[in-house]
């Protein structure tokens, strides 16, 4: 097998206790950087949380490293093959938390959290779901994520952040917590740590699936049948396939409506808002969420390009032109 198509890439968390999470950090990127390993790992005094891509030969010596570990002996790791490396860099850093959630009460997902759901119990009480208004699919990830992908009947919520779901679940779901409430996130942490909250808040049947929307999609029975769209994730790779029997496209060209999957960020710096874009749609619109961010005087795709003032000028002109005529 080449070089290029012998890498794997890693998804996994633990929550566990670890002392003094800084000095962990550094000790801990010193020996991913000397087996060659890239990627983003999160650590706290609650636990550890990361992503990372190598070699086959270096992710096995990563994973058994982990699990010669006490802390980490049951760590979990989810496997994607991949062409290659899907991180430019090593990082390892130290945070309060594993997810932002910011609780002013917060808890151990070890003493309080929903039941686990494998990915087969979680097909059938989605299929339940489609004719039983007392079960609620709700998913946990931020609206970038949702809009290219998703479960059939999930709820969207209107977010930007993980941090604000509490918020959003106390104005929108506060008068259903009789009801059965499904939770679901990428490889599962999310909802290990969000479950727990809402049970806090007097929900009573809280379940989550167990190893998130990537291992759904790994099941070999369920084969990702009821998951539409593509899976994103937060490396190279932007989104995956996850609905093994029939893809279907969920995502909306930013610009025209028509589907789409190919993300990219608006070419201003202060913006970099993520939006679904065709190729075509990148270039005529200057990759560009509004007016405002083709005319910031930082604009990125018009440093790329090396566009003067006057062709940025009149390619913008001509988008106005062919906006006005759309609207009269």
């Amino acid at each position: 097998m080449s070089n290029e198509t012998n890498y794997r890439v890693l998804l996994y968390y633990q929550y566990v206790k670890i002392e003094n999470p800084e000095q962990f950090a550094a000790d801990h990127l010193s020996f991913c950087k000397e087996l060659g390993l890239k990627g983003r790992i999160l650590v706290a005094e609650e636990g550890i949380n990361g992503t990372v891509s190598g070699t086959i030969e270096q992710t096995d010596a990563y994973m058994q490293h982990m699990h010669e570990d006490p802390r980490f002996k049951d760590t979990w790791f989810k496997i994607d093959e991949a062409e290659g490396h899907a991180f430019k860099k090593m990082h390892v850093r130290a945070r309060p938390e594993l997810v932002t959630l910011r609780l002013e009460d917060d808890h151990d997902p070890n003493e309080i959290g929903g039941k686990h759901l494998s990915p087969r119990e979680w097909n059938e009480l989605l299929k339940q779901a489609m004719e039983d208004d007392d079960i609620i699919i709700l998913d946990t990830r931020n609206d970038y994520e949702y809009e290219v992908g998703h479960f059939r009947g999930a709820i969207r919520p209107d977010i930007k952040s993980f941090r604000d779901l509490p918020e959003w679940i106390e104005e929108n779901l506060a008068d259903k917590k009789d009801k059965k409430i499904l939770t679901y996130c990428t490889g599962g942490i999310r909802c290990e740590k969000f479950t727990g909250y809402m049970m806090k808040k007097g929900f009573k049947d809280v379940n989550q699936l167990h190893g998130g929307i990537v291992s759904y999609g790994k099941d070999p029975e369920v084969q990702g049948e009821l998951w539409d769209g593509q899976c994103y994730v937060f490396d190279g790779r932007i989104a995956v396939p996850i609905n093994r029997k029939d893809h279907v496209v969920v995502g909306k060209d930013y610009f025209t409506g028509e589907p789409c999957e190919r993300y990219v960020n608006c070419a201003n710096p202060e913006c970099n808002k993520q939006i679904l874009s065709s190729e075509e749609n990148e270039h005529k619109y200057l990759r560009s969420c509004s007016h405002e961010c083709r005319v910031h005087p930082r604009n990125r795709y018009v440093e790329e390009h090396g566009l003067t003032p006057e062709e940025t000028a009149e390619r913008i002109s001509k988008l106005q032109t062919e906006s006005a005529a759309q609207e009269a």
